[in-house]
């Protein structure tokens, strides 16, 4: 067998779409939307940190401190408690940000919803990341009311851009592994990285390797991604968001080398142990202003990341975890 060919069949063999029932339309629930005031909500995060903060990282610390104190106020405005996690990173003081929601018959289990909050040099970080903090912050709102059985627990990183990436000064990396030392039982980390880039063009969306074969061609839908260990979370989280929500949703368990697989939060969760899906737009697969100064506001689409938040929201009200 040609290398080509083994590489395909590994991809195949790997590939983790959930697979519905015919009438799965029928089990899906009516839903008052809310999305008129929730786009604007998001809109108006989008807004605040990227045009006016601007580009926010270690290099602009009066910026990076203005976004974690904008996410502070906004929790504490929900009737949140903030917690910060300080730690140093090249000599400047960082910190994540977390407030929970208690579970009330399963509270010591915990599902960690992230996302990060700086952005790469010289970009002002529209979509990358302030939709991902956008949609946290509505998520974390949403449940401010709600009681659920499992602890929700809502976290902004910081430092997930270069040059911390992939390294241990990530702010993700710090958080995972002292969660890990204090034992905590993070049944599920979700990771929102990019949520605002969407278009019916044909062509709009391209993939790594052999993928283009097997998943649509325009840059319509959300993407769920986990590694392998992940895979069966992922398809309950795939499951309870398309029983909720008739937005687009493609999902892939696969090998975490794949470029774009393992490039954001979640990283730092799979090193240590625990199962972690990041939620996405695709980025650089459909995003042209991906890590430039053209990653502003007006690029976004605010209806859409409305209606995945939505899905979110729904989705972790009734996630069914494996045992």
């Amino acid at each position: 067998m040609s290398l080509p060919g083994f590489i395909l069949i590994c991809l195949i063999l790997t590939w983790s779409k959930v697979v519905f029932p015919e009438n799965m339309l029928a089990m899906k629930e009516t839903i008052k939307s809310s999305t008129p005031t929730l786009s604007d909500r998001l809109h108006n995060h989008v807004l605040h940190l990227a045009s006016k903060i601007g580009q926010r990282n270690i290099f602009h610390l009066h910026a990076l401190n203005a976004a974690a104190a904008y996410i502070s106020n906004e929790w504490a405005a929900q009737g949140y408690q903030v917690k910060v996690q300080y730690y140093q990173a090249n000599g400047v003081q960082s910190k994540n940000l977390e407030v929970s929601r208690i579970g009330t018959t399963k509270p010591h289990e915990i599902i960690l919803v992230g996302a990060h909050y700086d952005t790469v040099e010289g970009s002002p970080g529209a979509n990358d990341n302030a939709s991902g903090i956008a949609a946290l912050l509505e998520l974390s709102r949403f449940f401010a009311t709600v009681e659920t059985e499992r602890t929700l627990r809502f976290v902004a990183f910081t430092n997930e851009e270069r040059p911390f990436f992939f390294w241990g000064q990530m702010g993700s990396t710090i958080y995972a592994q002292q969660a890990k030392a204090r034992n905590e039982n993070i049944r599920l980390m979700i990771s929102l990285e990019m949520l605002g880039s969407y278009s019916e063009k044909p062509g709009s969306q391209s993939y790594p390797l052999f993928l283009k074969y097997f998943y649509p061609d325009r840059a319509n839908f959300i993407a769920m991604v986990s590694n392998l260990a992940s895979r069966n979370e992922l398809n309950q989280l795939v499951l309870a968001f398309k029983s909720h929500s008739d937005f687009p949703l493609e999902s892939l368990a696969t090998f975490e080398f794949i470029p774009g697989v393992a490039w954001s939060d979640h990283l730092s969760f799979w090193r240590e142990g625990y199962p972690a899906v990041m939620v996405t737009d695709t980025a650089f697969y459909r995003y042209e202003a991906y890590h430039t100064e053209k990653d502003t506001p007006e690029k976004l689409n605010y209806s859409a990341m409305a209606q995945v938040a939505e899905g979110l929201f729904h989705a972790l009200r009734t996630l069914k975890l494996p045992k």
